[in-house]
């Protein structure tokens, strides 16, 4: 086997030589030569770590540990550290670098497409009625006057309340709103997160909701003679120290979705996760519809307010079983709140005859 002089050197006398694969995969997993060039492939290498635990873990459907879902929840921002890593990589002149960050950036582009969960076919048979949903989180309350105005200007049919105190109590129940929206269901908690509310155009009975930390309403709204099941979501945040317990929680909705049987069924709110994260998927894959993705804006940022719709996360969602088909998904700016309101325009579907 022919050497060059430096390998025989390397292996030194009495030492057998290296095969040639070896020697090639030593050199490629072998840093740059050089203060700088090495300089920068150790700095390519946190971000590129980074980004390929919350891939793998995205890959694998689990949500990980703190930090892995507060940052799955930014998972299309990851090609930006991955870009980086090239960039590093590339100005280090290594090549194991380049190829690291080529495939982190391929795998978070690949997984960066819309999840569809297995959406349910098209509904078929007559639409009985064309409805307005709107979903807000006032941020404690302090959004209710921006909410009172877009009542106003949208008119929406059924509307979802998330962090509604008693102040936004107080304004749901003033002779104008009674007039626009006379059913409601309004569950406060002990804090000024912990409320939520339903208001409905459409006669109204309180169903159970799903139990959390914070209120989850339920009801069964009649529409056009049929019932339609309406279902608050707002399970508690990802925190460090929270995670089993908006695990639990989403799992709860889940639960909830399972069971919803063979009548329309409308889970509205801020279900603080997005289409990355796996307890959020296993609600859709019940069978349920995200009327965003169905309208073609997946990936519109609901939150933080303050830096969309160029930076943030969706995760404000108006889920619907099959009878409800979604036309068009907006997201509305709310002064005084970090979340945009969403409004969804349905179809509502009767049996088929």
């Amino acid at each position: 086997m022919e050497t060059t002089v430096a390998e025989d050197q390397a292996a030194g006398p009495g030492r057998p030589l290296a095969p040639r694969g070896a020697r090639a995969v030593a050199r490629l997993l072998r840093l740059p030569g050089g203060r700088a060039r090495r300089w920068a492939a150790w700095c390519a290498m946190p971000p590129l770590a980074v980004v390929s635990v919350v891939v793998l873990c995205r890959a694998t459907d689990t949500d990980g540990i703190t930090p892995v879902p507060q940052l799955l929840a930014f998972l299309p921002w990851l090609l930006v550290p991955a870009a980086l890593g090239l960039l590093l990589s590339a100005a280090a002149r290594w090549p194991l670098g380049c190829g690291w960050a080529l495939a982190a950036a391929a795998a978070t582009g690949w997984f960066i497409q819309p999840y569809d969960g297995g959406s349910p076919p098209e509904p078929h048979g007559p639409v009985l009625a064309r409805l307005r949903v709107m979903t807000a989180n006032l941020e404690f309350g302090q959004a209710r006057e921006g909410l009172l105005s877009a009542l106003r200007r949208e008119r929406p049919d059924l509307v979802a309340v998330q962090e509604c105190d008693t102040r936004c109590a107080s304004a749901l129940d003033s002779a104008a709103v009674r007039r626009a929206y006379p059913y409601r269901s309004v569950a406060l908690g002990d804090s000024a997160a912990a409320g939520s509310a339903i208001l409905s155009r459409h006669p109204l009975t309180r169903a159970e909701g799903v139990r959390g930390t914070l209120r989850m309403p339920g009801a069964v709204v009649r529409v056009a003679g049929q019932r339609l099941r309406m279902q608050v979501a707002h399970p508690m945040p990802p925190m460090p120290g929270q995670l089993d317990l908006w695990r639990t929680e989403l799992g709860r909705l889940r639960a909830y979705a399972d069971g919803r049987g063979e009548e329309p069924t409308l889970i509205a709110g801020d279900f603080n996760a997005t289409q990355d994260h796996a307890a959020f998927r296993a609600v859709l894959d019940t069978g349920l519809r995200d009327s965003a993705r169905a309208a073609e804006v997946p990936r519109t940022p609901s939150w933080p307010s303050a830096t969309t719709p160029l930076l943030g996360a969706q995760i404000d969602h108006v889920l619907v079983s099959r009878a409800l088909r979604p036309r068009t998904a907006r997201f509305l700016d709310l002064p005084h709140t970090d979340h945009r309101a969403l409004l969804v325009e349905l179809d509502l579907y009767g049996p088929r005859g």
